[in-house]
């Protein structure tokens, strides 16, 4: 099972220090996974190297690049080495190890386009990466050329766009592009010998803090780039050669060799999908049956205290309260959140306020006699609730809790933005490496198709049984 954080090393000794570190997982040929779901590429064999040579350890925490930084900024993480490039308004922020990687940006279109420059950008749509240095460069050219731009989270998704019609040039990292271009997406790259805002990456650690792993770090790449290791691992990943870090094979673009080469990782992601699933469906479901009490309680202060928790609760995204639990909440209580944990907590507060508003409609629907008509047997209001009023009630309801219960399945793919594994990220890393989104991306919607027809099924039995 892979779990939303993995280490690095299979044995870690006691008395090493070990690190949290964050990465953008998706960020080929620096940082991405391989078909054994092991997180490779640049950056990766980089770091596995320091760390083995100064004697630290490490566990990684894979998610976007905006997220990533953001958990080393809040003091979450110790560490990020995500090909992040190094910059002034950085400095500001991080403290940055020596510079171990020269970059710069290169302009990219689709490969039959008749865009030949800048100019020709006028009007047109261009897409960037959120929070990169190649989106920094693309925007400070926005105004002296003219064009719009929009903004991606991934950047498989961005290339694609491009290729789609939908942008007509995107910015990119010029190691990045060409992985991709040799993975075959269909992008050229328009100024290859004169490239833009040309940089160094670094390895980053939160400004005044973790001290040790940036000398750590320092010192290690010292004693690579001296041996040439750094070389031999640049070269790997960059030469003429991609078998070894891309698992291509013969069949590898096609259904059959997409599911055979990465049919762990499918798997591994959807039983974490159904885990969060299952866990959310009976924690919402219980949360909010008392949340739908409380809003038809006889006490006006518990109506109001359910009415005001629904509002809140449905009125806010999905991913916001999700970044909120897991980036922002920590930092208030002085603890931090595991993902899993604040990925079911999201789920459970947003999908327990949906359930408590038909839950409360449901019991609502209930004749007004019934009650009466318990009372005056001379039942308390407590146990006319539960003996005549919540059975009715949830006979009514059980096609909204099907229902919830589907969206709760779909609703777990958000949660790949604070770097759970479940399908959707899991799509996402197979991608990066990849580059076949439209194979990969109709696994996954297969595999979702036939989990919530499956879902649907029970849902059905289980109503036939309550109605009868």
């Amino acid at each position: 099972m892979v779990s939303f954080i993995l280490p690095t090393t299979d044995v870690q000794a006691a008395e090493k220090p070990n690190y949290t570190i964050t990465t953008d997982a998706s960020y080929p040929p620096f940082d991405f996974q391989d078909q054994n779901n092991r997180y490779v590429g640049i950056d990766q064999d980089i770091l596995k190297e320091i760390a083995k040579r100064e004697k630290f350890t490490y566990t990684l925490k894979p998610m976007s690049f905006n997220s990533a930084a953001q958990l080393v900024a809040n003091g979450q993480a110790d560490g990020i080495i995500a090909g992040m490039a190094i910059t002034d308004e950085r400095k500001q922020v991080y403290d940055i190890s020596t510079p171990y990687y020269k970059t710069g940006v290169a302009w990219i279109v689709k490969k039959d386009s008749t865009i030949t420059s800048l100019a020709a950008l006028k009007g047109q749509t261009v897409a960037l990466k959120t929070g990169t240095a190649a989106a920094d460069y693309g925007k400070s050219l926005q105004k002296k050329y003219g064009f719009k731009v929009k903004y991606f989270n991934d950047s498989n998704v961005m290339y694609n766009d491009v290729v789609a019609g939908n942008s007509v040039a995107t910015f990119e990292d010029m190691p990045v592009i060409q992985y991709a271009i040799k993975n075959g997406v269909k992008l050229k790259v328009m100024n290859a010998k004169q490239l833009g805002n040309a940089g160094w990456y670094g390895f980053a650690v939160k400004k005044g803090e973790n001290k040790a792993l940036l000398t750590a770090f320092n010192q290690g790449l010292k004693s690579i780039q001296k041996d040439g290791t750094y070389d031999k691992i640049v070269k790997s990943y960059l030469g003429k050669s991609q078998e070894h870090f891309t698992g291509k094979t013969s069949d590898n673009n096609s259904v059959l060799g997409l599911l055979k080469t990465n049919r762990k990782a499918f798997i591994d992601g959807l039983i974490e999908t159904i885990k969060l699933t299952v866990l959310a469906i009976i924690l919402a479901s219980i949360w909010g049956i008392f949340l739908g009490i409380l809003g038809i309680s006889e006490t006006k202060w518990l109506r109001g205290v359910s009415t005001t928790v629904i509002y809140i609760f449905r009125g806010l995204p999905l991913m916001v309260l999700a970044f909120f639990i897991y980036i922002g909440l920590p930092t208030v209580i002085g603890t931090k959140v595991p993902a899993f944990l604040a990925g079911i907590i999201t789920l459970v507060l947003n999908e327990g306020a949906y359930t408590a508003a038909f839950v409360r409609g449901g019991f609502e629907a209930v004749e007004k006699g019934q009650m009466e008509a318990a009372r005056s047997l001379g039942l308390p209001y407590g146990k006319a609730m539960r003996k005549v009023i919540v059975p009715q009630g949830l006979r009514i309801m059980v096609p909204s809790f099907i229902n919830q219960f589907i969206i709760t399945l779909k609703d777990t793919s958000i949660l790949s933005a604070i770097g759970l594994l479940e399908l959707t990220q899991t799509g996402t890393l197979i991608v990066a490496r990849n580059s076949q989104g439209f194979r990969v991306w109709a696994i996954i919607a297969v595999m979702y198709l036939i989990v919530i027809t499956l879902l649907t099924w029970l849902s059905n039995w289980v109503e036939k049984k309550v109605r009868n």
